[in-house]
């Protein structure tokens, strides 16, 4: 009974040790979760600000993005070729709770948008006890990054992707057919573009991380460059309407990023090189 003691105290502190990992990651989730809920509150309670100024913005010709393509236009002395002169699809609502399903789902999504830096924050509470103090202190400035780099990359979804898709896809003609989209296809639109974007642009906290964990060289990174192209150019396929110009619009920040994590990795596989 004595030789059994010892080896059932490890089992009862390894399996605490679990349980207080849970707890914490219950805790991060939380807070996670009410960080969003808040967000997406307050973006539900600010209706005609969320949808006229920020989303509808994309519909109308005075939107920032078509004034620069413009001026573009007028620069390159392409006249007003590139002039976005009218909109001509119009958007409708076919279903009794479409309006306010709409104003759900663009509320939970730009909740999490909002609250993002938040988010990570937590993740990074729940990692960092894992970490020793000269990790902590390496990876000090990781929470500004991201948050700058997610919030770049939805910037970025909204002025350029998003007007670019929504001129392509709700000006295609087929026939004789009227373009009449509904609200929450126009909206999914939005939404899923900037997001992605966004998430997109966290490669090089990937990068990072991945390098860390010693999952991730420089020198694997360099060998599958031209899978990583080839992988790029799907994604901007994907979250892009299916012609040349957006795709490349895309594809060259994406292109610029993994460029960057390259020498992300090479400085954090230095790093633990002096370490060791």
């Amino acid at each position: 009974m004595a030789l059994d003691q010892p080896s059932d105290h490890k089992a009862e502190e390894a399996e605490m040790g679990f349980l207080d990992h849970l707890e914490e990651l219950r805790k991060r989730l939380f807070w996670s979760a009410a960080f969003i809920l808040t967000a997406g509150i307050t973006l539900f309670i600010c209706k005609s600000w969320l949808f006229e100024t920020v989303l509808f913005g994309p519909r109308r010709i005075d939107f920032a993005s078509f004034r620069a393509w413009c001026w573009l236009s007028e620069m390159i002395g392409a006249g007003e070729a590139l002039c976005v002169q009218e909109i001509r699809y119009e958007l409708i609502n076919t279903t009794m709770l479409g309006n306010f399903t709409t104003h759900i789902l663009v509320s939970a999504i730009g909740g999490f948008i909002l609250a993002f830096p938040l988010v990570f924050w937590q993740g990074w509470l729940f990692v960092r006890p894992a970490l020793k103090n000269t990790e902590v202190k390496a990876a000090s400035g990781i929470g500004l990054s991201s948050s700058l780099l997610f919030f770049t990359g939805v910037a970025f979804g909204y002025w350029v992707i998003a007007p670019l898709s929504l001129q392509f896809l709700g000006n295609y003609e087929l026939g004789d057919v009227e373009a009449r989209i509904s609200v929450m296809s126009y909206m999914k639109t939005i939404a899923s573009i900037t997001l992605a974007a966004g998430l997109i642009f966290q490669l090089p906290v990937v990068v990072y991380f991945l390098s860390r964990a010693g999952l991730v060289t420089p020198e694997i990174l360099k060998s599958y460059r031209k899978h990583a192209l080839v992988a790029i150019l799907v994604i901007a396929a994907v979250i892009t309407p299916p012609d040349l110009t957006s795709q490349i619009l895309v594809a060259l920040p994406v292109l610029v990023l993994y460029e960057l994590s390259i020498v992300i990795s090479r400085r954090v596989v230095k790093r633990n090189e002096d370490r060791s």
